[in-house]
């Protein structure tokens, strides 16, 4: 088994409406990626996707990839492609619940965000929005998860 540090928490940054596995899917394939961007994916309805197996690696964030487990709401961008944190009732609670299952398997691991992973380029000990290299996932992970523990 990996020793997982992170459980990071993204959004698919598409369309709610359009967006399907079969996409993500296809995407991936075209960046030439062997595994998925994700481990599990939680669609608009609540259904949660699990699209690759725990102790394998996925493509979330470079560099932690190893030492993560990668999670993504589909959404996360309003009809311009700007950043929104439009997840659905449904969505919020099953990544509350998926969360939680994670968190219970891996208990030191870290819940936060992609953007979570950006450098502090001003050494202040913060990562500030001007410093997020993503806004994935359009809201503070980190902070609202917080009490999972």
């Amino acid at each position: 088994m990996r020793n997982i540090k992170y459980i990071a928490v993204h959004c698919t940054a598409g369309s709610q409406q359009t967006t399907t596995i079969s996409g993500l899917k296809k995407g991936w394939r075209e960046l030439g990626w062997k595994n998925p961007g994700y481990h599990y994916v939680v669609m608009p309805s609540g259904h949660i996707e699990q699209l690759l197996d725990e102790d394998k690696i996925s493509n979330g964030v470079k560099g932690f990839n190893s030492v993560s487990v990668n999670v993504a709401y589909v959404g996360g961008v309003d009809g311009f492609g700007n950043p929104e944190d439009n997840r659905t009732e449904e969505q919020k609670a099953a990544l509350v619940f998926l969360l939680e299952q994670l968190k219970s398997r891996y208990p030191l691991a870290t819940i936060q965000g992609h953007r979570d992973f950006s450098p502090d380029l001003n050494g202040d000990g913060e990562i500030a929005e001007e410093e997020f290299i993503k806004y994935c996932p359009c809201f503070n992970a980190k902070e609202e998860y917080q009490n999972i523990i």
